[in-house]
């Protein structure tokens, strides 16, 4: 079971269910049926630092992902923690569904490239 845990602390209106709805089908998709994954919205300044802290560009963005786990092999039993995806609404507005998705293909593993621009598109199409 994929549980998914949402937090607004952007001070801006985001639709925290569509976000967990899209997750969810994401995660479908790339057949991981369980795992935690936490999905966060932060103001400006914050994902700033967050990103000046953890690759050294001080600079806003739009998403980053903080994976833990991804696809590793786990002992059995072990609750399988996906990580964090932290999206920023000032930055992404009303198209937040593409730096969503492409926050949670880094959590499993994708980097950039091809492969990952065409699995971005299928599943914000939809």
């Amino acid at each position: 079971m994929i549980v998914v845990e949402t937090s607004n602390r952007s001070g801006v209106a985001a639709d925290e269910r569509a976000a967990e709805e899209l997750a969810r089908v994401v995660l479908a998709a790339e057949d991981v049926v369980d795992g935690e994954l936490g999905i966060v919205f932060v103001e400006p300044d914050e994902i700033r630092a967050l990103k000046s802290e953890h690759l050294g560009i001080d600079e806003v963005t739009d998403v980053l992902s903080f994976p833990l786990d991804g696809r590793d092999e786990l002992p059995v039993g072990t609750p399988r923690a996906l990580g964090d995806v932290v999206l920023c609404p000032e930055v992404v507005g009303s198209e937040w569904r593409g730096p969503l998705v492409h926050g949670l293909l880094h959590l499993l593993g994708y980097d950039h490239g091809e492969e990952m621009e065409a699995r971005e598109q299928r599943y914000v199409k939809g």
